[in-house]
């Protein structure tokens, strides 16, 4: 009787182990700091895509919540911040960048423009997700990113020509700055493109003039629910009232605050990560769509 105690206790004892070690694993896993929850309304009327947030849908729509540093959550030395918005056609964002020098040099589709000040957009998928990237000189960057374990027969993504690694451009990825994600590497489609996307800048100053002070810019996006078609993972397009999506906005800042480059940028993200690492879609925002009309 007393051995056949002995066993319950330490079995007790084995599995609140177990169950301690199971939640430190998760904890370690979670990603750092609070992630946000954004409410995307529908647009009260059309969006002219030409980056000045001038409509009174824009001047309507919840803003984010300052962008913080992507490694420590710290505040930024400039706020900037994104609002997100939708009609029938189209998923829209229109960031907000406050900078006094606003300064920009690549002018090529699809150069490094994280080699610039830049703002990007993630939108994730299950298994893939899509980057986005734009200067103030309205030069973009894009990549299809699939996660390798399932580009495999099976997956929708094998067999597509447009995801046969052995035709386009490629990049493999485990990470960033160091970071190994725990899924391990992905393939990068380099030439891929958003089908049917509209993007303008708009800066409130002058471009690449060092004696000047600028206000900022801003950008606006329009990307058509049509182009989603591999990111949706069954949602509807567009979505229905409730769809959340998994989103996350960012904006790397080469030149410091004392006029002088940074090596790496400065990252600012809506949410921290916890490493200087934009490609964690477990730190991306919450977006929760909604039917009704911005407020």
């Amino acid at each position: 009787m007393q051995r056949n105690y002995y066993r319950m206790v330490t079995c007790k004892i084995c599995i609140t182990l177990q169950i301690l070690l199971l939640e430190t694993m998760i904890m370690s896993a979670a990603p750092a700091g609070d992630l946000a929850h954004y409410t995307c309304y529908r647009a009260a009327g059309p969006i002219h895509v030409d980056g000045k947030l001038d409509e009174p849908s824009w001047q309507k729509a919840p803003k984010s919540r300052p962008f913080v540093d992507i490694v420590t959550g710290k505040p930024a030395w400039f706020e900037t911040r994104v609002a997100l918005l939708w009609d029938d056609d189209y998923l829209y964002f229109g960031f907000t960048a406050p900078e006094t020098d606003v300064w920009a040099t690549l002018t090529e589709r699809d150069s490094k423009i994280y080699e610039d000040n830049d703002l990007e957009v993630f939108i994730a998928a299950q298994d893939a997700y899509y980057e986005f990237e734009i200067n103030a000189l309205n030069t973009i960057y894009e990549v299809f990113w699939i996660w390798k374990d399932i580009l495999k027969p099976g997956s929708k993504y094998f067999g597509v020509p447009e995801f046969d690694p052995a035709a386009h451009k490629m990049m493999t990825l485990d990470g960033v700055g160091g970071h190994v994600h725990p899924r391990g590497e992905r393939w990068g489609f380099l030439d891929w493109d958003f089908p049917g996307l509209r993007h303008a800048v708009h800066v409130d100053g002058t471009l690449n003039k060092r004696n000047h002070t600028d206000k900022g810019w801003t950008v606006e996006l329009a990307l058509p629910w049509k182009g989603f078609k591999w990111l949706a993972d069954g949602r509807s397009l567009p979505p229905k009232d409730g769809d959340v999506w998994r989103i996350d906005c960012s904006r790397f800042q080469k030149i410091g605050p004392d006029g002088k480059e940074l090596n790496p940028s400065a990252g600012w993200t809506w949410n921290q990560h916890g490493h200087y690492d934009s490609h964690i879609p477990e730190t991306f925002t919450y977006v929760h769509f909604s039917t009704k009309n911005v407020p």
